[in-house]
């Protein structure tokens, strides 16, 4: 499995910046209309800030939305090498996570920041058959808990104690995997997952093949056999819908992060255009339940 350091996005605005196990086709279990997603509208989505992900902030209150893209990495960041970073989340007590991948080494960062403002980085040092790639996070609405994708063809989401919230993390410490979710379906090129309920999770997946759904850049579901804690659980995935790919441009499109706002029971997922039109009709899209 090849290592994906960087999403397209990435390498093609930091290009504009210098110049300014595969499965086969398998039925996937049909959504019902209680899980049908209705598009409701959309915003644009800036190329440099707004590109990988996004997520709402409870706390503290009155908050504003958060994004990432190339554009938000502090330069004290990326002069370590922390040089991509994926799809946030905020937990409910108010607490902001973001997962950074380097190039090249043998871990994986994810940066904190507390209701009171501030920073602090977590280190994960990658276990035996860990792929480097940090796409996402999704914190449990419990806080104690946090999921980790690895991007490509995979069958498992990593968890681990949420940094800065679980009483067992520390910044002078490694952030160890606390246990796995196995997905009852392989899935591809996840690029984010929030949290709907305690046990059931929406992701965008950029699958840019067709081949595990039947259909290209779907909209996921996954249905957790328990709360995810230190003991594995296990992961019922549904294909939903295929996400928006409008453009003025005709290419490779790109799904990048997602989130779900419990207070207006909105889902928000980025899709990034192809070709020059990252630059112009990027969108983030608005979603509600029907």
């Amino acid at each position: 499995m090849p290592l994906r350091t960087r999403h397209r996005g990435h390498a093609v605005l930091t290009g504009l910046v210098a110049l300014a196990t595969a499965a086969v086709l398998s039925s996937a279990t049909p959504a019902t209309a209680a899980d049908t997603w209705t598009e409701v509208g959309s915003d644009r989505a800036d190329p440099l800030t707004e590109s990988q992900g996004l997520t709402s902030v409870e706390v503290p209150a009155n908050s504003a939305n958060r994004y990432t893209g190339i554009g938000t990495i502090p330069l004290s960041v990326s002069s370590r090498g922390w040089n991509h970073v994926g799809d946030p989340d905020a937990s409910y007590g108010g607490y902001y996570i973001e997962p950074y991948q380097a190039d090249s080494g043998t871990a994986k960062m994810y940066r904190v920041q507390s209701p009171g403002g501030a920073w602090s980085e977590y280190v994960h040092t990658l276990s035996s058959g860990e792929a480097l790639n940090n796409s996402w996070v999704a914190i449990a609405p419990s806080g104690q808990w946090m999921l980790s994708g690895e991007y490509g063809t995979m069958t498992r989401f990593l968890v681990f104690p949420t940094p800065g919230v679980n009483a067992s993390t520390s910044p002078s410490a490694n952030l160890p995997q606390a246990s796995t979710v196995t997905l009852d379906h392989a899935v591809r090129d996840v690029q984010g997952c929030d949290f709907v309920t305690a046990t059931r999770l929406l992701c965008s997946s950029d699958d840019p093949a067709g081949t595990l759904f039947g259909i290209t850049k779907p909209l996921l579901q996954v249905d957790l056999s328990a709360e995810p804690g230190a003991t594995n659980v296990t992961g019922h995935v549904t294909a939903l819908r295929q996400l928006p790919l409008r453009s003025s441009c005709s290419g490779t499109f790109e799904a990048e992060g997602i989130d779900y706002d419990r207070r207006t029971g909105t889902l928000r997922v980025i899709v990034v255009s192809p070709g020059f039109c990252v630059l112009t009709d990027s969108k983030t899209y608005r979603f509600t339940k029907s």
